[in-house]
């Protein structure tokens, strides 16, 4: 008896808001249910690529709390319903979101409280994602794995040939290098990353190219 192979995830990740921040569209074709990884910023932007692929919006997920990851969640939690999700320990930061904004010159958006905590090894809402609790850009910073497709949401934790800032409120230098060689660099060396700022990589070629963490 043949077992029916689940369908590709749909994936459109693309740059938004005054950092260009990558947001990321994580949807599942047999459902059409989908995340909105880091929607920071660009709301009807993120609605009509949403809309264009044919898929509805269940929840707003976030890798972490600096103010460029998450600036138009309010917008699209308001237009949509989604829930929003956020580690527990970058609480401080979401709370704080006008300061952010203020500090880099960007027009404030206000954000809702997130519905639910994100924790380590914790299913996403759907699309079989699975949590990865990654501090050191900041302490709650988070990737989200679908090990199915192949594909890391790395946030600002892992980027091609560089790493994350830890300079910034909360972040730690010591705790990165940690999650990306405990956690990001034992992961399959096929999977594709999806930076939070530019291009995407692989964790293979982070692991042999990286020479700030090297594998």
């Amino acid at each position: 008896m043949h077992t029916k192979k689940a369908q590709a995830l749909v994936r459109e990740s693309f740059p938004v808001g005054p950092l260009r921040c990558n947001c990321t569209i994580v949807g599942d074709p047999a459902t059409g249910r989908c995340l909105v990884i880091d929607p920071g910023g660009d709301a009807q932007i993120i609605l009509d690529k949403v809309q264009t692929l044919g898929l509805t919006i269940v929840a707003l997920i976030h890798t972490h709390a600096h103010f460029d990851h998450f600036l138009a969640s309010g917008e699209l939690k308001e237009k949509t319903g989604a829930s929003v999700h956020l580690h527990k320990a970058d609480k401080f930061l979401w709370d704080n979101l006008e300061m952010q904004c203020q500090l880099f010159g960007v027009p404030y958006q206000p954000a809702p409280a997130p519905d639910f905590w994100l924790q380590d090894d914790d299913p996403l809402p759907c699309c079989d994602g699975v949590c990865m609790h990654t501090p050191g850009h900041s302490p709650g910073s988070m990737c989200f794995h679908f090990e199915r497709d192949n594909l890391l949401i790395a946030g600002d934790t892992l980027f091609r040939r560089s790493v994350g800032r830890t300079d910034l409120w909360g972040g730690d230098y010591a705790s990165i290098e940690k999650s990306i060689r405990g956690r990001l660099y034992t992961l399959d060396e096929d999977t594709l990353v999806v930076t939070g700022h530019g291009p995407e990589t692989s964790i293979g070629e982070e692991l042999r190219e990286n020479a700030v963490i090297r594998g």
